[in-house]
């Protein structure tokens, strides 16, 4: 690519964005949204952070884990349990990487 493509690609991209992110702000009423989709949104923060999360767990490069000498393997399973213990956000990170840092510093895991 070129320098105008490149310039027209970021500008057309710009666009796109803004006019997809402020549809709801241009109609003159408030839109509403069926009871269904209500619904279904609320699945939506954990679904994404599933997506997000899941893969980084359990893969390496591309590939699944084949190991039991993998930290994270553990860190997800203290910090689980903790969550489900107390229900706490703060604590499940804390206990997670309490666990995670030492496995990857003194074992090399």
């Amino acid at each position: 690519m070129n320098s105008l493509d490149t310039v027209l690609t970021i500008l057309g991209l710009t666009v796109i964005t803004v006019i997809t992110r402020s549809f709801f702000l241009l109609s003159d009423r408030e839109l509403v949204l069926p009871a269904w989709v209500q619904r279904g949104l609320r699945y939506a923060p954990l679904a994404a952070l599933a997506a997000v999360i899941v893969p980084e767990v359990v893969m390496t490069q591309g590939h699944l884990i084949d190991t039991w000498k993998d930290a994270r393997i553990y860190a997800v399973a203290a910090s689980t349990a903790y969550f489900f213990w107390r229900r706490g956000i703060l604590g499940t990170i804390l206990t997670g990487m309490a666990v995670l840092v030492p496995l990857k510093l003194l074992l090399g895991w």
